[in-house]
């Protein structure tokens, strides 16, 4: 009875346990690396701004663009309004900028709008890279500086930090706050640090023409950010981390809305998994690439929300199977461990967010947003098109 109460206590360990120890890991590598050396000012971009029916948003993102701090002969705004029926296109050419118009009813969503305006700007031939912001955001002004810098040192994609950009509409976009710093600074510094990629991330990303010869764009799933990263690593590249800028977007604060958003990313993340999780380890293994290895980690770590239920899950049968027989004592230590490394890696998130003290009183409602992720696993009704999110009064 002892030695089958340790095998599944093992088996329970082995979907939470190493996700907290590279949690962990991730958290002890974080500390900020120096921005490099400025650069020339001389690379070409062509920055895109995907948008379905974004009437609301689209002049703020052209008018923050517009703000960027690089020459206005090395740069192109361009809104690629894709199969909209509302005013987006008329509103970002009178906001200053270029617009790409495409109707397309059977090839639908952000992965084939991305595609069309790639192929446009190399059969142009004037950009050096180009550039994806989201339609809500509104970036650093040294974002273009910040990619440029890595480009002329060999680079040849990087991501900026992607955050958010309204984080005192409520408790839910304060814990969102803390979840994206974790997710993308902590993480992504601790991979820069070690020379791995820190992936795509959906907005606020940039790839030369160069690696997109190399790696066409051909990502067309519902998570199609995570998708390219993925295919950059399967190339041998990596995607940089441009820690000094951002790109910060809304989050919404509505949970009837935040459900559809969070089911599509996760219904596209859990099919990626079952995808590449299989290539990329054995790139690892044949290539001997480290990329392709903690790609294939990343995938597996679940969104932390999981991670921790099944930590705490864990950690309760093993606090029960140690009352029941002492000897079984160590595995209550791994599980309390565990949630330390979780906990610790959320207030690394926390310190990093800036959201100050309010933030910790709401990671108090953090039971709460547990549930709703688990009732989003079990829902599971998600369209594959391109449905642009609800954007809320500001």
């Amino acid at each position: 009875m002892i030695a089958a109460a340790a095998v599944a206590l093992s088996l329970m360990a082995l979907v939470g346990v190493p996700a907290a120890a590279y949690l962990l890991l991730a958290t002890l590598l974080s500390g900020r690396e120096a921005a490099p050396e400025p650069s020339s000012r001389a690379v070409k971009f062509d920055v895109f701004v995907p948008a379905h029916n974004e009437l609301p948003v689209i002049e703020r993102v052209v008018h923050s663009l517009k703000r960027l701090d690089w020459p206005a002969d090395r740069f192109r705004i361009i809104v690629i309004a894709d199969n909209c029926t509302d005013a987006t296109a008329t509103l970002a050419q009178n906001a200053g900028a270029l617009v790409f118009e495409r109707h397309d009813l059977e090839l639908r969503g952000k992965g084939y709008a991305l595609a069309y305006a790639f192929a446009r700007s190399a059969a142009a031939g004037w950009a050096d890279a180009v550039v994806v912001i989201d339609a809500d955001a509104e970036v650093s002004t040294n974002l273009l500086e910040s990619f440029a810098a890595r480009i002329e040192r060999g680079a040849p994609a990087v991501q900026a930090h992607y955050g958010v950009l309204n984080p005192m509409a409520s408790w839910r976009t304060r814990l969102m706050t803390i979840a994206t710093a974790a997710f993308h600074i902590v993480r992504s510094r601790a991979r820069e640090r070690l020379g791995l990629s820190c992936g795509i991330r959906g907005n606020g990303w940039c790839v030369t023409h160069r690696l997109l010869e190399r790696v066409p764009y051909q990502a067309y799933s519902l998570a199609e950010d995570l998708e390219y990263g993925i295919e950059i690593g399967l190339a041998g590249f990596r995607v940089h981390y441009a820690d000094e800028a951002h790109s910060n977007a809304d989050m919404v604060s509505s949970a009837q809305i935040a459900d559809k958003q969070r089911q599509r990313w996760e219904r596209g993340r859990f099919e990626l998994i079952r995808a590449k999780t299989l290539p990329l380890l054995r790139a690892a293994l044949v290539r001997r690439s480290a990329v392709c290895f903690d790609l294939a980690l990343d995938l597996l770590v679940l969104p932390l929300s999981y991670v921790a239920l099944s930590v705490i899950v864990f950690s309760l049968c093993a606090a029960a199977a140690s009352w029941w027989q002492p000897i079984l004592l160590p595995w209550l230590y791994i599980g309390i461990c565990s949630l330390g490394a979780i906990a610790l890696y959320v207030l690394r998130g926390w310190q990093l967010s800036g959201i100050g003290a309010r933030g910790l009183v709401d990671l108090a409602r953090a039971p709460f947003f547990l549930a709703w992720k688990v009732l989003l696993m079990l829902k599971r009704k998600t369209s594959d098109e391109w449905i642009r999110t609800e954007r809320e009064r500001r």
